[in-house]
């Protein structure tokens, strides 16, 4: 069995990134740019993916990427959802690049690998692996149709569309219209993006390419949630040593400590599904099952946890400048992303041949 323990490695890049994020998206910087035009920071992007290098990590070093597996990226997503940070990363450098892997486009994996391009798979980010998307119209090698709720359109420079023909293209985002839709997660915007003969060049069949850019998203979200969850347990705990009611900490009364043992035991389970989500997307053993599994169980806990730390937190919790509502919005809106945790557990039933009542 492969070990889930992080290794000296993957704990140097969590430091690493955690000691950007903190540089790059402070609280109240975050806040503030949710309140924007531009709620993506393009300057924490660009230290990421440019500086960093990270938006390569699952492009080969040949076409320019770190040729590094979903393990480290599993870490850079948890302290990315540990900051909530408003950045295309699992949007670009893991769906998107997942989809361009399977279709072999070197041209544009070399692009998306250097940072300085994003790209969005424009299917809705409410979908799950393997269900029905929509598709745009191909008419006279154009291509036509409106597609909804794309998570993180606003700052692609490429769009990846099904058609129906099949087959999977590359429009430039200048070629389409993309209007922001309401987002319940300010920090992830969705946007309906409208094709009205757009050119595209394509790149591979659909299918096989949309299906494995949203099991990777499925199975590394995981780490995400994992990372928000751990964030609202820990900020949680800190806060109540220190809030004292009858000149005694909060976190002293029996009831508060039996809430948050709960939660930690949760939290302790979520990291052994995300990891082992992670570790079967980079061995590619089990990995239907392995995500099913993580996100079955991933969204609830990360919503308690957030709620959790809301209710905890009592009168401040509640303001609009402590982040806990980004992190609340950011739990919510990750509970559908990529299937719901029921299609997740009958897809898990399907998978173990086991029969529904």
């Amino acid at each position: 069995m492969t070990d889930l323990l992080y290794s000296e490695e993957e704990e140097a890049l969590r430091s690493a990134v955690r000691d950007l994020l903190a540089d790059h998206c402070d609280a109240p910087g975050v806040i503030a740019r949710t309140e924007s035009d531009t709620p993506h920071d393009p300057a924490a992007w660009k230290a990421l993916a440019d500086g960093m290098g990270l938006a390569g990590l699952l492009v080969p070093e040949a076409l320019g990427g770190q040729g590094a597996g979903h393990r480290e990226v599993a870490v850079v997503l948890e302290e990315l959802g540990r900051a909530v940070a408003p950045v295309p990363y699992l949007t670009s450098a893991v769906v998107a690049t997942e989809a361009l892997l399977e279709c072999g486009d070197e041209e544009l994996l070399g692009r998306l690998a250097s940072g300085r391009t994003v790209a969005a798979l424009a299917v809705g980010l409410h979908r799950a692996p393997g269900t029905a998307v929509p598709a745009a119209r191909l008419e006279n090698g154009t291509l036509h149709g409106e597609l909804s709720g794309i998570a993180d359109a606003a700052a692609a420079d490429v769009l990846l569309v099904p058609a129906e023909d099949g087959g999977l293209y590359a429009v430039a985002a200048s070629d389409a219209t993309v209007t922001p839709q309401v987002s319940l997660d300010l920090t992830r915007p969705l946007a309906a993006v409208v094709l009205a003969g757009a050119p595209g060049r394509r790149l591979g069949d659909a299918e096989p390419a949309v299906r494995r850019g949203l099991r990777a998203g499925a199975g590394l979200l995981a780490s995400e949630q994992l990372g928000l969850a751990e964030w609202a347990l820990t900020e949680t705990v800190r806060y109540l040593k220190e809030r004292k009611q009858f000149n005694r900490p909060v976190g002293g009364f029996q009831a508060l400590k039996h809430r948050l043992a709960q939660l930690w035991l949760e939290v302790v389970n979520l990291r052994a599904a995300a990891r082992n989500a992670a570790d079967a997307l980079a061995t590619g053993e089990d990995v239907d099952l392995a995500v099913a599994v993580a996100q079955a169980y991933a969204a609830p806990v990360a919503v308690h946890a957030a709620e959790e730390a809301l209710q905890l937190h009592a009168g401040i919790g509640m303001t609009w400048e402590h982040p806990i509502h980004l992190y609340l919005k950011r739990a919510k809106a990750d509970s559908i992303a990529y299937g719901t945790a029921g299609a997740h557990r009958s897809a898990v039933a399907e998978l173990v041949d086991l029969p529904t009542p």
